[in-house]
């Protein structure tokens, strides 16, 4: 088994409280590291996972795991755990686990999943639209459409993850939340596999050749996950096309490394924004 055989991996470092006094990892650690990197996985097909198995309507349950040891991870080691999932059979599905080194292979993982009535625990057909999503993911295929539109077109699903976002968690009041602006901005929403809305943005022109992206907003737990990124390049792809020279936007201080990672640079002091510290960041456009 060889990394090439993988196209997901979940990477952590060895934790002083993982291994024993001869700096090894204890065994029981491995099936923790498998069960994390699951999890991740999920945010790969970018869904939330509660709500998906919601729609889904089902769970996904353990029926077997195994593993088999090469060689001992140790003290502050750097880990990959690939995963993919290689069978889907009725009722159940079998991911394969390797934890790599660097090239160097330490331990293989069999995962068994059975899908299940949550309320019985009883076993049911794997959805066909959750079957195209792990096969589709597999091959290489995209997990997220975004849209682009008008308020009208997306409002409802914008304004669902803004809520959850601003309103909810952040506590921002949502008289400061709704604005006039978003009847004339150009929005854009991602959407995964499942049609669930999961990131949102939007595009304004403050003044000609100026484009302003602003409500940037990610489902919690796919944070991370180049959904945000997705969106962003959509609304840059949009101002471009309509000849914008230049895009502003102003960043909350803990989303500032994104943006520099997509060529943002801050320009001028820090500020408050709803409360919440902010800094504006701006970057030219291809002519």
């Amino acid at each position: 088994m060889k990394r090439q055989d993988f196209r997901f991996f979940h990477r952590l470092r060895v934790r002083w409280a993982e291994v024993d006094m001869q700096k090894i990892v204890f065994n029981a650690h491995y099936l923790m590291y498998f069960d994390t990197a699951v999890t991740d996985y999920w945010r790969a097909l970018a869904l939330p996972y509660g709500e998906a198995m919601h729609q889904l309507g089902g769970d996904l349950y353990v029926k077997k795991a195994t593993v088999e040891f090469n060689a001992s991870a140790r003290m502050d080691d750097q880990l990959d755990v690939a995963l993919k999932c290689g069978r889907i059979g009725n009722t159940s599905m079998a991911f394969t686990g390797a934890i790599f080194r660097g090239d160097e292979l330490l331990i293989t993982c069999e995962l068994i999943y059975v899908f299940a009535d949550p309320a019985s625990q009883t076993s049911k057909p794997v959805p066909p639209l959750l079957r195209e999503i792990l096969s589709g993911f597999e091959a290489g295929e995209g997990m997220v459409q975004v849209k682009t539109g008008s308020w009208s077109d997306l409002g409802k699903d914008a304004k669902k993850i803004r809520t959850e976002v601003f309103v909810e968690e952040q506590r921002i009041p949502a008289d400061m939340e709704w604005d006039e602006a978003d009847g004339a901005a150009v929005h854009a929403v991602a959407y995964n596999r499942l049609g669930q809305p999961v990131a949102t943005g939007r595009l304004l022109q403050p003044k000609p050749g100026v484009a302003k992206i602003g409500r940037m907003a990610v489902h919690k737990v796919l944070r991370g996950s180049g959904v945000g990124r997705q969106v962003l390049e959509a609304l840059l792809a949009t101002a471009t096309a309509r000849g914008d020279l230049e895009a502003v936007l102003h960043a909350q201080r803990s989303a500032e490394d994104f943006y520099l990672g997509l060529g943002f640079k801050p320009r001028g002091p820090a500020f408050e924004e709803a409360g919440i510290a902010h800094i504006e960041m701006s970057r030219a456009l291809a002519r």
